[in-house]
């Protein structure tokens, strides 16, 4: 959706404005949520051209966030400002109307109008100009995203990427100063999503605006973020790259988010300053597991993720191998889920242990049958002290 609207004086404050601005947002305050009542939302942030991607699970704030910076809901106090134009400061007494503030927004389920054409959906925010200069611009932004061979038809006569397109092109074709993404590629195949996103990418190499893309998927947040930014519960818990945030958590939450399907509480048994490791002790067993040495003394808890990826399993003891961790374990489970076997291991704490159905049937897995498995040191992080 396009929530700005031309003018000669919004074309000349545009033709004036600095490249590269940047998104900031400092608010505070009650907001509605999906069901009627109030959210609380409380978070300072700032989004820099390029893609910014907030990820949190459902109900974490991310779609009101955006709603606020779009003008579509008003926070209860704070500032928001894109470049030197401010688009809300409740101290000024300054809110902006969603038409006035250079915003393009693509929401979940798209909104396009289905009485409309691809065009027609296109135009739709360029009304105010003249005819041709208004057909000159759908036609080169439908020509941008390999749609234009589609302007006559309607949204039901399309497939899914297409509305896809017809969506992103909507939203850029008034050149908004910066991009909302609601989860836009939800229910997506994989080439499909990649080729979509591909062509955004190369669309802002030339723009530079600041994106600002929802989602609650881990692999979107790889593909895209160059900084990703965790909402949980109205407020912003870590940010960075999506390697300081994802692979290292050092929460309970992010951790879950980011795959760590295996958490387990810990203690501290020794420290090994010359090795920078440290033997941990898993609650309730005698499994003693080889950890990064963080900050935590002997003596204390700690609480430690693993991926199920990124465990081996062997059905002899392995030796000689540089992996400092071999637990012995059985099979009590095996579940198939698509490309994917999920196997649970009982070591005297379950683990679960992802690999391919080529690797089960190799193995001879089974439930009840023993195994070892076989995990490198810094595959474990602390996420707890």
């Amino acid at each position: 959706m396009a929530l700005e609207v031309d003018s000669p004086q919004r074309s000349a404050e545009r033709s004036r404005a600095p490249e590269n601005a940047g998104l900031q947002v400092s608010i505070r305050g009650l907001h509605r949520d999906g069901g009627g009542g109030q959210f609380s939302l409380a978070l300072d942030w700032q989004a820099q051209p390029g893609f910014n991607v907030v990820f949190g699970a459902s109900g974490a704030g991310k779609t009101t966030l955006l709603d606020c910076i779009a003008g579509l809901a008003r926070p209860g106090s704070g500032r928001i400002s894109l470049g030197p134009e401010v688009l809300f400061d409740s101290a000024a007494g300054v809110d902006l109307p969603p038409a006035r503030r250079r915003v393009g927004y693509v929401f979940q389920d798209l909104a396009l109008f289905p009485h409309l054409t691809v065009a027609g959906n296109v135009a739709y925010g360029l009304l105010h100009l003249q005819p041709h200069a208004g057909r000159e611009r759908v036609h080169a932004i439908l020509r941008r995203f390999r749609i234009d061979s589609l302007a006559a038809r309607r949204p039901s006569q399309i497939s899914g990427g297409e509305r896809q397109r017809v969506a992103l092109a909507r939203a850029l074709v008034t050149d908004p100063a910066i991009l909302l993404l609601d989860e836009p590629m939800a229910g997506l195949d994989a080439p499909t999503k990649s080729n979509l996103l591909a062509d955004l990418r190369a669309w802002n190499q030339e723009r530079r605006i600041p994106i600002v893309y929802v989602t609650h998927t881990r692999e979107e947040v790889f593909a895209l973020a160059d900084r990703v930014a965790v909402l949980e519960a109205g407020r912003i818990t870590a940010q960075g790259t999506p390697y300081e945030v994802l692979e290292a958590p050092r929460r309970e939450s992010i951790a879950q988010l980011a795959g760590f399907e295996n958490r387990f509480e810990a203690h501290v048994a020794e420290t090994h300053e010359k090795t920078g490791t440290m033997t941990c002790r898993l609650a309730g067993t005698a499994v003693e597991i080889e950890a990064p040495l963080m900050r935590s003394a002997a003596g204390a808890n700690v609480r430690l993720a693993l991926r199920a990826g990124d465990i081996l399993l062997a059905t002899a003891p392995p030796e000689k191998i540089s992996a400092r961790n071999i637990i012995a374990g059985t099979v009590r489970t095996l579940e198939q889920r698509d490309f994917m076997v999920v196997a649970m291991v009982d070591c005297g704490v379950a683990f679960e242990v992802h690999l391919t159905p080529g690797a089960r049937d190799a193995l001879q897995l089974q439930p009840g049958t023993a195994v070892w498995l076989v995990i490198k040191t810094h595959s474990f992080h602390v996420i707890r002290e």
